[in-house]
Formats: structure tokens, sequence, C-alpha cells
């Protein structure tokens, strides 16, 4: 038996192929006391205040000028904090992925020659085998204990896709020993299925199956998997980078 996904949905059945920083306001005020002085005593004569020489226009010029950056930089602050929410919240489809993917020096972006472009992490091996009817690209970290899967499906939907490949009586991957669902999770435009199963080489294994619609319409699905053992967020973070930035060739995906 092939360990992971081998021959369950990714290679005898088509669901491979279709497979502010915050405001303060600040007031000041002003007290002021007197005392009445006793009626034989004359009040002083008033002494006129000096009158105050005009700002130099230079003074006022750099005043002007420290005003206009200092309020620069606030509104820039917020506006980047917006554009940031947006973006996070648009890539993650409609899930809190970010915190687990782990992007950063532990990526590197491939533009891989099936036809996409992704982050996938550096130092793992790329084999590519052909499916029924599509290519499937697998990534293996160096020491072999977690792996990365993309391929092009053909379902009407990702939801479709990853109902079949579970479910199918001939290879659907729910008839692997110990197979039992952990999560479950749909979106507009993917689904996502977390289980665990065991390996007879391995032992106990857990995946994370994620189908989704890229930004040219197309249905892909990118498969996660690692030790039942290891952090959850080992075998999400791979996933989550791939997918987030996952883009085919010549689609506009900003």
């Amino acid at each position: 038996m092939m360990s992971d996904w081998g021959g369950f949905g990714a290679e005898r059945g088509p669901s491979e192929e279709r497979g502010q920083a915050p405001w303060s306001v600040w007031s000041t005020a002003e007290t002021q006391t007197s005392l009445t002085p006793p009626p034989w005593v004359s009040p002083p004569a008033p002494v006129p205040a000096p009158t105050p020489a005009p700002a130099p226009a230079s003074g006022r010029r750099a005043w002007r000028l420290v005003l206009a950056v200092a309020l620069a930089v606030v509104l820039g602050a917020g506006a980047g904090g917006g554009v940031w929410y947006v973006t996070h919240g648009r890539v993650n489809h409609d899930r809190e992925h970010v915190a687990a993917s782990g992007t950063g020096s532990s990526y590197r972006t491939v533009q891989d020659p099936t036809g996409y472009t992704l982050d996938v992490p550096k130092g793992w091996t790329r084999t590519q085998r052909q499916g029924a009817k599509a290519p499937v690209v697998t990534y293996d970290s160096p020491d072999g204990t977690r792996r990365l899967q993309i391929f092009r499906v053909s379902e009407n939907s990702p939801a479709e896709s990853l109902d079949l490949a579970e479910n199918d009586p001939g290879y659907g991957f729910a008839r692997q020993p110990g197979y039992q669902v952990i999560d479950r999770a749909t979106g507009p435009s993917w689904a996502e299925l977390t289980y665990r199963y065991d390996d007879q080489d391995k032992g106990g294994r857990r995946v994370i199956d994620h189908r989704f619609e890229a930004a040219d319409g197309s249905l892909y699905a990118v498969r996660s998997s690692g030790p039942e053992s290891l952090d959850p967020a080992l075998v999400r973070g791979p996933l989550t980078a791939a997918v987030d930035s996952f883009c085919p060739a010549g689609a506009n995906c900003r």
C-alpha cells in the first residue's frame, strides 16, 4: 500500500484531474486667582503688554511642514492597516490560515512547468508523474515525513470533487485503514477536509485536502500530510502558503 494518498483519489480516480494608531485628544485648562487690594492702596498703573514680534515667515513655513509631515504619517499608517486587513481577508478563502502559514524565509516562489506559480518550502524535493488525465506534482520534505501535492481537478465544484475523492467506492480515501474525519469546512469557492489514517509503513498520518477555484476559474487540489504526532500547524503551513500564493499562468491574481 502506498503511503499517504497513493491510489486514493490522487492517481486512479477522477478526483485527481477534476480532482491606527489610536487618536488621543489633549486639552489644557488655565486657572487664575486674584486678590482684592484694600481700599487705601491704589492699584498700580497697568503696564501695557509688549507686542509680540511676528514670527518670521520661514518659521511659519517650517511649522506648517512639520504638521503636514506628521499628518501624512498618521494617515498613511491608517491606510496601510486597512490594506493589510482587506488583502488578508481576501486571500484566505474566508478562513484564518495566515497565522499558521509561516511564510517568509522558509518558503520560495516557484513557477511550475505544469502551468502555475506558488510558494513551497525551501529544500523540499519536487517530483512529477502523470495521473489518469492530469499531472500530479509532489514536494517532499528532506526527511520524507511531510508531503505537499498539487493537481488539477475537473468536477463541477470543489465540494463535488472532494466528496468524490473521499467516498468513491473504488478509490475513495475513506477506505483507508483507520480513516477518521477531523474537520470539514466549505466556502463559496473552496472545500476542505482534514482527516487521519493508518499508513502501514509510517503509522498514523494527518492529511489536509483543500480544493478550490483558482483565479482563472479552473479547479485545483492541494493536499498536505505529515505524521499524526506532528504539530498540526506544521502540516497546515505548507498548504496555506501554496493556496494563498497560487496563481495560474496568465491569470491576474492581485
